[in-house]
């Protein structure tokens, strides 16, 4: 694996972490990180209060090419919620769900971290 591959997987895992500690420190209950069902993942699955929050973490370097929730695809958001559907399902979970994004960036040693709540829904 290239040193870049390395770096870049690094600062992911650092951005989950963060993202993580994050929530904790909102109020959140982390019940999952890094969920799989398949090949589809969730980076975070959280509860506060009555609500069940699948989270996605998107972290890079800077933001040159864009804030890093614009790398969620509408493709990516689908995967997320059909993971969340096998989540909810497989658990007998009958909250109300929601679907976040943390952004994190990472810039002059600094991470910056934005919360996006209901940051995409489910198509009915």
């Amino acid at each position: 694996m290239s040193d870049s591959k390395n770096n870049s997987t690094g600062i992911g895992n650092k951005g989950e972490n963060l993202a993580k500690a994050f929530l904790i420190k909102n109020g959140y209950r982390i019940l999952e990180q890094n969920w799989r069902f398949k090949k589809l993942e969730i980076d975070l699955i959280a509860q506060k209060d009555d609500r069940i929050i699948f989270v996605e973490v998107k972290t890079r370097k800077n933001s040159t090419f864009g804030e890093p929730q614009i790398f969620v695809s509408k493709q990516k958001q689908s995967f997320i919620i059909k993971a969340a559907h096998h989540y909810l399902e497989s658990n007998n979970i009958i909250l109300e769900a929601r679907f976040d994004i943390i952004a994190v960036t990472y810039q002059n040693q600094v991470f910056n971290i934005q919360h996006l709540e209901r940051a995409f829904y489910p198509l009915v």
